[in-house]
């Protein structure tokens, strides 16, 4: 943790603090790419099941999910490119007993870092962006001038593109996109945000990048480009509506993904602090 954020920490803890929670509740149905084994929760006793001598009793739960599921974020290990993962490291050899040990999700350290969001849709003047739609380079440049915000070396940017509003209404289908696209942020954007040195980036969709009408996931160079060429996590099916609603741009962002020893992903619940 760098002395900037410390500050920036103990400050919002001496005047107060305002948490925006960026993760999506975990339920049964929501949506997400159908290539990943669904969310699903039962409960294998519930009280009365078993009732102790002293009338007490406790439930007990069983949860099965994909590591992309829901808001969560990808470790290096995710995504290759012509057999290689990041460094060059050959993905066959990473893969030990069935478990990714070399940058799987037990890897990633917890993140105590500067936060930026970055508001597309109310730098365009729109509610969201348009199924299929590119975040150019030039859309993340004007939407850094309108906030007057900055990206530093080490930051987490969080790209909103509005298209978070259809997870809320409960239409999976449009939020997948699967036939008429996903807005996001394309090769280009990619490039551009890596070469600012950030650490993490994220965004309110089903896959992070923009998805074509039609393509589905056939096609994700920007996962290239931040996983395998520049060492970026990336963390998707973010809630940045409200954190949106409250005109907040800068803040401490916080994740810990759970150590999950040689998996791809982890689910995780982000948060964003801001001194009140």
């Amino acid at each position: 943790m760098t002395q900037t954020v410390s500050v920036a920490l103990m400050d919002a803890l001496t005047g107060g603090l305002e948490i925006h929670d960026l993760g999506r509740p975990l339920t049964v149905g929501m949506p997400q790419s159908p290539n990943h084994p669904a969310y699903w929760h039962a409960l294998p006793r519930r009280h009365g099941d078993m009732v102790r001598a002293d009338g007490g009793s406790a439930a007990n739960d069983i949860i099965t999910m994909g590591t992309h599921v829901g808001t969560h974020i990808d470790a290096l290990s995710h995504v290759s490119q012509d057999g290689k993962l990041f460094g060059g490291l050959d993905a066959a050899d990473a893969l030990e007993g069935g478990r990714y040990l070399q940058l799987g999700a037990h890897t990633i350290e917890p993140m105590v870092r500067r936060g930026v969001l970055l508001d597309v849709p109310a730098m365009r003047g729109v509610q969201r962006l348009e199924a299929g739609e590119e975040i150019t380079v030039a859309d993340l440049e004007a939407t850094l001038a309108r906030q007057g915000t900055e990206i530093r070396p080490g930051d987490v940017v969080l790209v909103r593109s509005g298209w978070g509003q259809h997870f809320d209404s409960g239409d999976g289908d449009t939020f997948r996109g699967l036939t008429t696209g996903v807005p996001g942020v394309g090769e280009a954007g990619a490039s551009w945000l890596a070469a600012q040195g950030i650490h993490a980036t994220g965004a309110d969709t089903i896959a992070y990048e923009r998805l074509q009408p039609g393509a589905g996931h056939g096609l994700l160079p920007a996962h290239r480009v931040l996983l395998v060429e520049s060492g970026i996590y990336i963390i998707e099916t973010m809630d940045l509506e409200g954190i949106a609603a409250a005109g907040v741009h800068e803040f401490l962002f916080i994740l810990s993904p759970l150590k999950l020893v040689g998996a791809t992903g982890s689910p995780v619940r982000p948060l964003a602090v801001v001194g009140q």
